[in-house]
């Protein structure tokens, strides 16, 4: 029976033709009466006489563990998109990754178009113009009641009159303090209100 050539039986286990010839001498091969090896037989030989400590094992394929976030990203980007997102703890096929890279792509190329535009603005420079603006309204207010103190009583004195028809005088000074208590309640007021930038 015709049996095979040591390249062919090193090509069959992995191995080099120098391997196989040093197994053929220490006779951990079975042999037909030609010359060539029996491969079933031969692999049982060598699996019975190898020590398991000193054989290669083939390299574990060398995958990156994925973060959790990315993995959730990933369904967030698709399901805003309204495609099918990956079940929960089931794990995201590639095409799912893939079409959710490029939907990502094309938003950060379209936020990268608007603030070239000039319709976009960054966070903080928003936050510091409406910050600046709320301050220069607030101290408008606070000196208004100074301002208007004087010609709100001169008004009220002017159409104001009492029971008897006599002429009632408002005085500046406590037309403004009123005014300032006002003021400053609705100020107090618009202090607790505190805008949702997300």
């Amino acid at each position: 029976m015709q049996g095979m050539s040591e390249r062919q039986y090193a090509a069959h286990v992995g191995l080099s033709r120098g391997a196989i010839q040093k197994a053929k001498t220490a006779e951990r091969l079975v042999l037909y009466p030609d010359g060539s090896i029996n491969a079933a037989a031969s692999d049982a030989r060598r699996a019975e006489t190898t020590d398991p400590s000193k054989t290669r094992k083939p390299p574990e394929p060398k995958l990156k563990p994925v973060p959790e976030a990315a993995v959730a990203a990933v369904g967030d980007t698709l399901r805003e998109q309204g495609l099918a997102v990956p079940a929960v703890g089931g794990g995201t096929t590639f095409l799912q990754a893939k079409t959710a890279n490029e939907v990502l792509k094309a938003q950060e190329r379209r936020i990268r178009l608007q603030k070239l535009k000039g319709e976009l603005i960054e966070r903080a420079r928003a936050l510091a113009l409406v910050f600046r603006l709320a301050r220069e309204e607030r101290d408008t207010w606070v000196t208004w009641p100074a301002r208007a103190a004087a010609l709100m009583a001169a008004e009220l004195s002017a159409s104001c009159r009492d029971a008897t028809g006599q002429q009632i005088t408002v005085e500046p000074a406590a037309m403004q303090k009123v005014l300032e208590k006002h003021v400053r309640a609705h100020l107090d007021e618009l202090a607790e209100v505190r805008p949702d930038f997300r």
